[in-house]
């Protein structure tokens, strides 16, 4: 999002950039593990923020490549999750 306003031009004052790393932290959290939503996050904290959607485009370009990187990454972390939970249970894995 940040990216987006510098963009555009558009000058956030440190009040709009917290509230932007706020809802960004937010939206994590909440997306679903799947690939791909991370532009649908990205819409949602745009919007909240007063920034214009069409910079999604602007981020679209570079997205596929950076996505399966975090994919990847969920992957794996769910995995190691999986495995200490069920090592912590007494299960065989």
């Amino acid at each position: 999002a940040l990216f987006v306003a510098q963009a555009f031009g558009i000058h956030l004052n440190l009040a709009a950039q917290v509230g932007i790393v706020l809802t960004g932290t937010l939206a994590s959290i909440g997306t679903a593990g799947v690939p791909g939503a991370g532009l649908i996050m990205l819409s949602m904290v745009l919007a909240s923020a007063g920034l214009p959607i069409e910079g999604i485009g602007l981020v679209a370009g570079i997205d596929a490549v950076l996505d399966m990187a975090r994919t990847c990454v969920n992957v794996t972390g769910d995995m190691c999750v999986a495995t200490v939970v069920a090592k912590s249970e007494g299960e065989e894995f």
